[in-house]
């Protein structure tokens, strides 16, 4: 009998071992509900059913809200989230009857109950860093609320704004910008133009993509700025009938402008709308430019530019869920600018075959008009319970024509040089399509394989008409259509070992381009050639708050149709300039070291990267026979480009964070075809502090410098500048105050930007003297009776082609180029 009791006895304790022994895989999401983003780093404890003494298990949510954790245990059970300034959640759930276990999307709410006494001290994670792309939370930063666009992006890392409002993405002008994951033909023109004109309260989130990887377009040196607009999706996790929206006003010395957002769902049909409308006005530049050439001749030019421009956004997205495994997504967006420059300029000239002094005047004014459209239908089906297995295709058309006028007068008449008053007519217009189908399958656990393909078709004419003292001039006008289209197909693996992730991929892109002229200085010629473009990115995880990555890539520039044009400009009576239709594409290679760490209080990103390129496309000068300064551009370039990149965010109190966004690089340039190089080093620094002031003022400073940059031939001098807000929210935070001021460190406010360009047979410098003191005034208003907008699937498309500068703006730049 003893023996028959000491054998249940056993048998039970085993039977309760194994049962204890038996391990259940629990994954899930964790979201803000009022954001509808992943809550970071949040708590998840596992208790016994009605037992809180003791848990079982106990992890934490990685930086995007993502749980998957083994629980020992088979019956009922308790979990339990929490996180800093939420609302405790339980959920019962029952381990060893589902294996894994997968508790889907769970939203957590904000607590509204604040304790006496008590002060929680952390931050929200305005930087999602991962490996190959990092995203800057712009919608959770309190300065989106009186800032606009380019505003924010002087603070997102790798991302660089100049006195002059130019954009650069880790050193380099070579990138390509997307809204929602489409390619927008305003911004591929001029960027910083409708960033400084897009309220950022537009916008969620921008991510900077250095490793784009297999999926995306190989166009693009330094990768993929994608702007994440607010709205609705089709693909809610839970039914949110409802709106909301924002209007903002804002009026200073240099813009004005008004915005208007909404979003909502009702049903299975979700929509989002923004519409905004600026007039910028920056102010008289003055340029100083000097010149000597080999020969003994000199000139000198001062000129003053006075530029107003009026711009004009819209954009709609409507989704609709057709069921549980399908949705279906469109958008429309339209944007309008028409830019008005006036100039006059005095240039003196001596020396060599011009013997005496010699001076004349000239104005100049132009006329810029480009509009764009731009629409997409997206259809995405899912094969699978989990939404891990999907098709989708997408059909994008854009449209942009543009118009460019220029009327140059002299105040007198020469022998020497060519001083007949002119004028040109410019007329150019783009249309894309664009097919593409994508399909995700997993292979295994924590594997998938991406596959798909692309099809693109740009047709772009341009229509230069040239008048000397209004007579139409056949011999200097220009008309030419130009056909470039791009078939791709792709291949990427990703695979998650525990610690240890990898990204491998490759893209084939053929490309066919057909030049044809209908008038004009130039030949018929077509081009074809393939690109087999590589990618790849390891990933470790140190520990749950930081992760080590290594990355490269090959990137790829084609050649615009300004940069292949060999319609000579004559705008400039001392000064020449055309294309090259000999130009091959320009092929760069990136290598980074990525760490990413993140606690409550501090957050560090720092990238070591080196870009080289041995056939980069440079624009060059030199003077000809006839004493005329021809500029151009040439595959004549080595560049190699080392750099660290670094961006630190610091909670020092509750009501106090400090940043910190800077980088520095050395570049080495060399070319044998002219026989010039140079290098140097390069810094730019970003540092500030948020500080909450009594009244809950809100105030944010910062002070930006730069050093100079180089290129082949010289030089562009660096920058200085402050710049500061003070906000104050009312009526639970619904009505947004605000006041921001931007300053350069010269005197009265200015920016003295210095140039040199240094040829075989010339030396230049030139000083542009910008007036960027500037004062405004925004007031927001929000409204709405839902607290949470949901996201909404990125759209697949991106686009191939990039059109770097219109004929109109090449005839504008030319002033730069002396």
């Amino acid at each position: 009998m003893k023996q028959i009791k000491f054998f249940l006895v056993t048998m039970m304790l085993t039977l309760s071992a194994v049962v204890m022994a038996q391990k259940t895989t629990v994954s899930g999401v964790l979201m803000d509900k009022t954001l509808n983003e992943g809550e970071p780093f949040a708590t998840v404890r596992v208790f016994k059913a009605g037992k809180s003494d003791k848990p079982i298990a106990m992890f934490i949510t990685d930086e995007n809200g993502h749980f998957q954790q083994e629980v020992k245990g088979k019956g009922k059970f308790d979990i339990v989230f929490s996180s800093v300034g939420k609302e405790e959640l339980r959920q019962s759930i029952e381990l060893g009857k589902e294996t894994p276990l997968d508790l889907g999307t769970i939203f957590m709410k904000e607590n509204e109950t604040m304790l006496k006494g008590v002060e929680i001290v952390a931050q929200k994670p305005l930087v999602k860093m991962e490996v190959d792309k990092m995203s800057y939370n712009v919608a959770e930063d309190e300065d989106s609320k009186s800032n606009t666009v380019l505003d924010m992006l002087r603070k997102v890392p790798m991302v660089t704004v100049d006195g002059q409002d130019n954009i650069t993405v880790n050193g380099s002008s070579s990138f390509k910008v997307y809204v929602d994951g489409m390619p927008n033909a305003m911004l591929s023109s001029n960027p910083s133009m409708v960033f400084k004109s897009m309220p950022a309260t537009a916008v969620k989130s921008i991510e900077v993509i250095t490793n784009p990887g297999a999926k995306y377009d190989a166009e693009g040196a330094a990768g993929v700025l994608n702007i994440v607009l607010n709205k609705q999706s089709a693909q809610a996790s839970e039914s949110m009938n409802g709106y909301n929206g924002t209007i903002r006003l804002g009026a200073g010395n240099k813009q004005m402008g008004a915005s208007v957002f909404m979003s909502g769902q009702q049903g299975k049909l979700s929509y989002s709308a923004n519409v905004f409308t600026s007039y910028n006005k920056p102010g008289n530049t003055t340029t100083e430019m000097e010149q000597i050439q080999a020969n003994g001749t000199s000139q000198t030019m001062t000129s003053d530019n006075d530029v107003k421009t009026p711009f004009t956004m819209g954009s709609l997205t409507l989704g609709y869920q057709l069921d549980s495994m399908s949705v279906i997504n469109a958008t429309a967006s339209i944007n309008s600018m028409n830019m008005k420059s006036t100039g006059t300029a005095l240039t003196t000239m001596s020396g060599a075959a011009l013997g005496n002094t010699f001076s004349y005047g000239s104005t100049t004014d132009m006329k810029n008009s480009r509009t764009s459209f731009s629409g997409s239908l997206d259809y995405q089906r899912f094969f699978n319970a989990d939404h891990t297995k999907s098709l989708s295709l997408t059909y994008q058309l854009d449209y942009s024509p543009a118009s460019t006028k220029i009327t140059n007068n002299f105040t007198t008449t020469s022998t020497v040089i060519d001083l007949t008053n002119r004028y040109s007519d410019n007329q150019d217009k783009t249309t894309s399509h664009i097919f593409q189908l994508d399909y995700t399958m997993p292979l295994a656990k924590g594997q998938t394989l991406n596959l798909g393909g692309k099809f693109q078709l740009h047709d772009a004419t341009s229509d230069s008409k040239y008048y000397l003292k209004g007579v139409y001039d056949q011999n200097s006008s220009s008309e030419y259509e130009y056909k470039n289209s791009i078939l791709a197909g792709y291949g990427e693996y990703v695979g998650n070992f525990g610690k240890f992730g990898m990204k491998a991929g490759l893209r084939y892109e053929y490309t066919w381009q057909d030049v044809e002229y209908h008038l004009g200085n130039g030949q018929d010629f077509s081009t074809s050639y393939g690109s087999l473009v590589p990618t790849a990115s390891m990933q470790y995880t140190i520990s749950q708050g930081s992760n080590l990555g290594l990355t490269y890539n090959m990137r790829i520039s084609r050649p615009g149709i300004s940069y292949l044009n060999p319609y000579v400009d004559k705008t400039n009576p001392i000064a020449l300039s055309y294309g090259n239709p000999d130009l091959d594409v320009e092929k760069a290679h990136n290598v980074s070291l990525v760490y990413n760490a993140f606690t409550s209080k501090l957050m560090v990103n720092l990238n070591l990267h080196h870009n080289f390129v041995d056939n980069a496309i440079s624009q060059y000068s030199f003077y000809d026979t006839d004493n005329l300064l021809n500029t151009t551009y040439g595959n004549v370039v080595k560049s190699h480009q080392t750099g660290l990149s670094g961006y630190v965010s610091y909670l020092l109190t509750k009501d106090t964070r400090l940043f910190f966004n800077g980088g520095l690089n050395y570049t080495d340039l060399r070319s044998t075809a002219l026989d010039q190089k140079n290098n140097g080093w390069t810094a730019n620094v970003m540092a500030g502090v948020q500080q909450t002031l009594p009244w809950n003022l809100k105030l944010s400073a910062f002070a930006i410098t730069s050093t100079k940059s180089y290129t082949l031939q010289g030089y562009t001098g660096g920058f200085n500048l402050l710049t500061a807000s003070v906000s104050k929210s009312l009526l639970k935070d619904k009505l947004n105050l605000s006041i921001n001021g931007l300053v350069g460190l010269n005197k009265g406010g200015n920016l003295n930007i210095e140039t040199s360009s240094r040829g075989k047979d010339f030396i230049s410098n030139t000083c542009i003297k910008v007036p960027i003191y500037s004062v405004t005034f925004n007031i927001s208003y929000t409204f709405g009776n839902s607290k949470m907008s949901q996201k909404q699937r990125a759209n697949r498309v991106q686009d191939d082609f990039i059109e770097q500068q219109s004929q109109g703006e090449m005839l504008n730049s030319i002033g730069s180029n002396i």
